[in-house]
């Protein structure tokens, strides 16, 4: 069997290495995309899950030419509001008074996953080899290109290997490269909800003694005409209480979601299909290698509050694609240590500044002692009141800082 050569391979086929693959199209260069598993077939569902795409994911999508495609599914978020569990205040932020039509959009992962996939097939018919299902065993690096070796035999050489296999990345274990790992303790139950109250187009974060508990509108589907408004629902806590309430009989778990979120929405009426996600942090220790760079998960897997991971996740590829294009164009070296260097030194702002971000909401809201309590209150009406302070959490929140570099 022999070998296949193309100028940059891709592992990971998710929504990071999808996009990275249609924000190449333009460039004409052989790419291979190599994933575990086939493109999962969906149906669209009330209760599918969605992911919160802010302000600059919607931006870096136009720029691909996907969100026309996009939009039609995409809820928009048209406010967000911030609060504490018993205690009086909020922090409130609105797209008019960020000089937008939305903060961000509640979009099924079903329809990121195939609009980006679609694109990536009509774009990339002669460029683009998929390799699924198939899994990296190997990885040799020469003067010239990186090898991978799939658990088929095939052996892939390329200029350029960028990893984008997930939090538990099998490439930087090949590489023998650490991470830093932060192990929350929590859970997160991710279903849906119906609600009484239309939302609106506001998404809500609740903070609660056990973790954020966030309610955001969900696109309608056409002719479903179930009573009560459709929402994505994200409640984190510590992990036995989330195995615990997953458990629960749907009756007795609406109720406790009800109790724990209050009725800003009226009743939650009716409940999705529940799944628990162990949360954690897991930072690589550097973003590239010799013919070998990280981008989403692979880089940086986050805490889900305030939705900053996949967002920043799609900034690294933005940033990327720019710098291989550039490469491309003059005939340069894709992997040229150089060129990985300045890719990288482009991330470090936006990625240490975002994963502090979360961290620190995590720890904060997350603290019981009397004083950080009374010190998150003063903080949440600071947001509220404050224009500098609200001007830096609602920059970081559509993603715009991380656009500039």
């Amino acid at each position: 069997m022999g070998e296949l050569v193309v100028d940059v391979a891709i592992v990971g086929g998710g929504l990071v290495g999808t996009s990275l693959a249609v924000a190449l199209a333009k460039t004409q260069l052989k790419l291979a995309l190599v994933d575990s598993a086939k493109p999962p077939a969906s149906t669209p569902s009330w209760d599918e899950r969605c992911i919160a795409l802010n302000d600059g994911s919607r931006r870096i999508f136009q720029n691909l030419g996907v969100w026309d495609a996009l939009s039609a599914e995409a809820q928009p978020i048209l406010s967000t509001h911030i609060s504490e569990r018993s205690r009086f205040g909020a922090a409130r932020f609105t797209a008019a008074e960020a000089g937008l039509a939305a903060l961000g959009h509640n979009t099924p992962l079903r329809a990121v996953g195939g609009v980006l996939l679609a694109q990536a097939q009509a774009r990339l018919q002669a460029h683009l080899q998929w390799l699924c299902p198939a899994r990296v065993t190997a990885l040799a690096l020469d003067t010239h290109s990186a090898k991978l070796t799939l658990d088929d035999g095939r052996i892939v050489a390329a200029k350029l290997v960028v990893a984008a296999d997930g939090a538990s990345s099998a490439l930087r274990s090949l590489l023998g490269f650490t991470a830093e790992v932060r192990d929350y303790r929590q859970s997160a139950i991710v279903t849906a909800v119906r609600v009484q109250r239309d939302p609106a187009g506001v998404a809500y974060e609740r903070f609660t003694p056990d973790g954020p508990f966030a309610v955001l509108p969900k696109p309608r589907l056409a002719g479903d005409g179930e009573a009560g408004h459709p929402c994505s629902l994200i409640w984190t806590l510590p992990t036995a209480r989330a195995e615990d309430l997953h458990a629960l009989p749907e009756a007795e778990f609406i109720a406790a979601a009800q109790a724990a979120f209050g009725e800003r929405l009226g009743r939650f009426l009716d409940i999705g299909r529940r799944i628990v996600y162990p949360l954690q942090r897991t930072v690589s220790e550097s973003l590239s290698a010799p013919r070998v760079v990280f981008c989403g998960n692979a880089a940086q897997s986050l805490h889900p509050v305030a939705a900053q991971g996949f967002n920043l996740g799609l900034r690294d590829v933005a940033m990327l694609a720019v710098r291989l294009a550039e490469a491309a164009a003059r005939d340069a070296d894709l992997g040229a240590s150089t060129l990985l260097a300045d890719y990288a030194a482009s991330r470090a702002d936006d990625r240490r500044r975002t994963a502090d971000f979360t961290d620190q909401l995590v720890r904060l809201f997350s603290n019981r002692l009397p004083v950080l309590s009374q010190l998150r209150h003063l903080g949440l009406l600071a947001m509220d009141l404050l224009p500098p302070a609200k001007d830096a959490v609602l920059r970081q929140n559509l993603g715009h800082s991380g656009l500039s570099a």
